[in-house]
């Protein structure tokens, strides 16, 4: 008998449409890996490429990792953190979650080392016969393993590249017409990560990163194989205050999924959409709109407790998220605890409420 699958209409489309930095409804898959971690980061606006000095760059930016122990007698030879949020709280889905894990290893002489680990868990799925009847039940979730590697070019350069390894788990193997059709798929992927102490400003430094640059994703057939969400996150930050008990840092980022799909549903690879399909769609205005922007502030006092804040826009052409950020942290020998949440004023916004918590661990 044919069977059909119902994977978890409500949690799925509501995850598809909602997590991604630009309108990516339906334009590239696993977009789970565009879920910004670090309750942190989280605090500012969701922004961080260029103020990536903590384990969590190897998310925001692996080159990041190559000045954070620079020296032995001040800097703690290694990071790791971790952070577990309940995703898209306004639907009271219990088994939603996103967990994320990183850490990072100076090697003197060699360069800094990190490893990541991303899950989101879409919860528990039922699968149905034709007539409607329950015939069992499934989880779905999805899962990519990080590596990454940075060192310095010079004092004020730093470059890193991610290797990361992703799985999907959206159903089991079924049979359709004598066909057996699975949910699942795997693909691999590489970041690349700039970032730049400004010779000019000393308080500034600037960032990119790259990511996300890998081959499709096929569940089925090669031929409706999916894009995974490369995406384009350059930034700034600036050191407004920067004393022995006060530190005051803003910081922005752009950002742009370099993804082309068209009407009939195919799409380019991902060196075409790259460097060339994604820019000459539309004219230079709606090449504009389909960047997001977060602008956050963070304040320390000594290294001790900081305050965060934040604001997160998105044209209405390209999706129209808007939301505020708020946010925390203290430090006490070696832990660390952030908090950040979000308040959207749009009522039942998705992400409003979502709250991130992380812990820090200095070693």
């Amino acid at each position: 008998m044919k069977q059909l699958m119902v994977v978890s209409v409500l949690s799925f489309v509501m995850v598809m449409s909602h997590f991604s930095p630009v309108s990516a409804q339906g334009e590239a898959t696993v977009l789970f890996l565009m879920i910004n971690p670090g309750a942190r980061q989280g605090g500012m606006g969701e922004a961080g490429v260029a103020l990536a000095n903590d384990a969590n760059a190897v998310y925001w930016n692996p080159a990041g990792l190559a000045f954070q122990y620079a020296d032995p007698d001040m800097d703690n030879v290694g990071e790791a953190t971790l952070m577990h949020v309940q995703w898209l709280p306004q639907f009271n889905l219990s088994d939603l979650y996103y967990d994320f894990a990183a850490a990072r290893y100076a090697l003197p002489d060699i360069g800094t080392v990190g490893l990541a680990i991303q899950f989101i868990n879409y919860g528990e799925n039922i699968q149905t016969d034709t007539q409607g009847e329950e015939i069992g039940r499934f989880n779905s979730n999805e899962v990519a393993v990080t590596g990454s590697y940075a060192v310095k070019v010079n004092n004020r350069l730093g470059v890193g590249v991610n290797l990361k390894y992703i799985y999907s788990n959206l159903s089991p193997g079924i049979f359709v017409d004598n066909e057996r059709r699975e949910g699942r798929g795997s693909s691999f992927a590489v970041d690349v990560g700039v970032l730049y102490f400004a010779s000019f400003a000393p308080k500034l430094s600037l960032g990119l990163n790259l990511s996300n640059i890998g081959p499709k994703m096929t569940y089925i057939d090669k031929k409706q194989a999916d894009p995974l969400p490369t995406n384009l996150r350059v930034g700034l930050a600036y050191k407004i205050l920067d004393s022995e008990y006060n530190r005051f840092t803003l910081v922005y980022d752009i950002n742009r999924l370099l993804v082309r799909r068209y009407k009939d549903g195919t799409s380019d690879n991902v060196l075409k959409a790259m460097f060339y399909s994604t820019w000459t769609e539309g004219d230079v205005s709606t090449q504009l709109k389909k960047f997001t922007h977060s602008i956050g502030f963070e304040y320390w006092y000594t290294d001790l407790i900081a305050l965060r804040t934040g604001f997160f826009y998105e044209d209405p052409s390209s999706g129209g998220r808007k939301f505020w950020t708020f946010g925390g942290g203290i430090r006490y020998s070696f832990i660390g605890v952030d908090f950040s949440y979000i308040y959207a004023s749009i009522e039942d916004h998705p992400l409003s409420d979502t709250m991130r918590f992380s812990l820090t661990i200095l070693f």
